[in-house]
C-alpha cells in the first residue's frame, strides 16, 4: 500500500516580534493614557487568526461532500474556517491547489487487498475494488472527474491495472488505454448511481424514463416498449463486477489467445 502523505505541517502566517521592553518612564506614561476601568478596549486591526492546513481541508470537504464541487470555491472555505479569501491564498495556491489537498491521503483510509497472481485475475480485481473504494467517497468520483486531478496514494491501482495488461500481452500503449477504458465504466457508472440516488430522495419527482414509454411507441421503439414494464427488474441485479470482468475479457481478447 502507497505510504500515506506526510503530514503537512500547519501553516500561518509569522507571529509577530516581540517588541522590546518599555523603560520605565514611558510605561507611566501609557498607563495614564490608557481608558478608565471597566471602558470597552477598541479591536485593533492586526492579521487575521492563524489557519492550519486540516483546518482548510476538512472545510472543503466536508462542502465537497454535502453540496458537490460547484458549491467550493475560495471565498466559500475561507467563510467556513473564518478568514478572509486573501488570508486563504497564503495558504493555498488556487481551487485546483485546494482540490489536490482534500485528495491527499485519501486512498490510505482503505486498506490495500491481497492480489492474486493471475494478471487476468488481478486486473479484475484492481478494478473491483477501485470501484468499490469509489463508491464509498462520492465526492472523490466529483473531483476526479474534472480531469487530471488525483490522490498520488491511488496511484498504485493504475499501476497494477496498467502492469497487469501488460502481464497479460497488451502492449504498453494498448494497456493503458485499457485502463482509460475501465477508468469510463468505473466513473461513469458510479456518477449515474450517485445521481440515481440523490433523485430517489425526492418523494415528489417524476420518473421519466422508462415511464415515458407507453404501446404508441412499440412501432418506433419495439424492444424498449416491450421491456419497460420489466426494466426495474432487469437492472436491480446489476453486477458490477461480472460487467467490469465482461470489459476485460473484451479488452485482452479471447483466452486462447492470450495463453
Amino acid at each position: 500500500m502507497a505510504d500515506e502523505p506526510a503530514a503537512q505541517e500547519p501553516v500561518a502566517d509569522a507571529p509577530a516580534e516581540t517588541a522590546p521592553a518599555a523603560d520605565a518612564t514611558a510605561a507611566d506614561a501609557t498607563a495614564a493614557d490608557a481608558p478608565p476601568s471597566g471602558a470597552k478596549k477598541k479591536r485593533g486591526v492586526g492579521r487575521p487568526r492563524r489557519i492550519q492546513t486540516e483546518t482548510i481541508v476538512a472545510a472543503a470537504r466536508r462542502i465537497l461532500a454535502e453540496e458537490g464541487v460547484a458549491a467550493l470555491s475560495m471565498r466559500r472555505v475561507a467563510k467556513e474556517v473564518g478568514t478572509t479569501p486573501m488570508a486563504l491564498y497564503h495558504h493555498v495556491r488556487d481551487k485546483d491547489d485546494l482540490l489536490m489537498l482534500t485528495l491527499s491521503g485519501t486512498a490510505a483510509t482503505l486498506p490495500r487487498p491481497e492480489l492474486p497472481a493471475d494478471p487476468r485475475d488481478r486486473l479484475l480485481a484492481v478494478s473491483v475494488h477501485m470501484h468499490g473504494t469509489l463508491a464509498r467517497m462520492p465526492w472523490v468520483v466529483e473531483v476526479l472527474s474534472l480531469g487530471d486531478l488525483t490522490d498520488k496514494g491511488a496511484l498504485w491501482m493504475v499501476e497494477e491495472i496498467v502492469g497487469a495488461g501488460i502481464d497479460c500481452g497488451l502492449t504498453p500503449a494498448d494497456a493503458v488505454r485499457a485502463y482509460r477504458t475501465i477508468w469510463h465504466f468505473v466513473s461513469g457508472e458510479l456518477i449515474f448511481r450517485h445521481a440515481m440516488e440523490r433523485r430517489a430522495k425526492d418523494p415528489d419527482r417524476k420518473r421519466y424514463f422508462p415511464d415515458m414509454l407507453t404501446d404508441a411507441d412499440a412501432t418506433e421503439l419495439p424492444r424498449l416498449a416491450a421491456l419497460a414494464g420489466r426494466w426495474d427488474e432487469l437492472t436491480e441485479d446489476y453486477d458490477t463486477a461480472r460487467q467490469l470482468g465482461a470489459i476485460i475479457d473484451g479488452l485482452l481478447g479471447p483466452a486462447d489467445r492470450r495463453a
